[in-house]
């Protein structure tokens, strides 16, 4: 599947302009390396990937195998604790080549129309987390998401944008700090084997990491 269907793609169309929207609207007010999420914990972090059932079509996603990985917990507007905020949860993989790939989630629902909503919650462990945007596969769309089962533990899922959900994964966070705990995260730059950014996406996508970017240059 080389485009998004209509019902997908108007979903697609209101998450990236929210993405792009806050991040310009934050920037303005709070000009800072980074707009969104500018405070987070980076830790060390093991995933352990069990295979996803059916298989997608991506050796990442469909074969078992574990990742140590760099995870970063933080809240997009940066709010005090005791006010609601959108929650985020970064995760960085090793690419087979030696680089890396990035994936980000931020709380949302878990139903057909909320998984594309941004939601703001007092505790990440309270709602679920999606990649809010689809990746284009060889298969057709796939959404990622994740919901808490611990203090320090996720479960990753895989979906079509109006599938089930299916579990692929556990995250484990460790306490150990990672050494760089201002690395930036970007879904758009680093890309996971077989997870690729449509190209409407992209698009959507792109001009909230133009301003992450030219405000870090400032």
């Amino acid at each position: 599947m080389s485009a998004l269907d209509a019902p997908a793609h108007a979903l697609v169309s209101a998450g990236g302009l929210v993405l792009a929207t806050a991040t310009r609207a934050v920037a303005a007010v709070r000009p800072a390396a980074k707009p969104l999420h500018p405070r987070g914990e980076v830790t060390q972090g093991r995933l352990f990937r069990r295979g996803a059932q059916p298989a997608t079509g991506v050796a990442w996603l469909d074969e078992p195998g574990t990742d140590d990985v760099l995870v970063r917990r933080s809240r997009a507007i940066g709010l005090p604790g005791s006010a609601p905020d959108i929650h985020g949860l970064a995760v960085r993989v090793p690419r087979p080549d030696g680089g890396y790939g990035d994936l980000l989630l931020a709380t949302t629902g878990w139903g057909r129309v909320t998984r594309f909503l941004l939601t703001a919650s007092r505790s990440p462990r309270r709602r679920p987390m999606t990649t809010l945007l689809p990746y284009r596969t060889d298969r057709g769309s796939l959404l990622l998401g994740a919901r808490a089962i611990g203090e320090d533990c996720f479960e990753l899922a895989v979906a079509t944008p109006e599938g089930e959900w299916t579990r692929f994964a556990d995250l484990r966070v460790s306490a150990l700090p990672a050494g760089d705990q201002d690395v930036s995260f970007d879904p758009v730059a680093h890309q996971v084997p077989g997870l690729e950014q449509y190209a409407a996406v992209e698009r959507m996508r792109e001009p909230s990491y133009q301003t992450a970017r030219a405000s870090r240059s400032e």
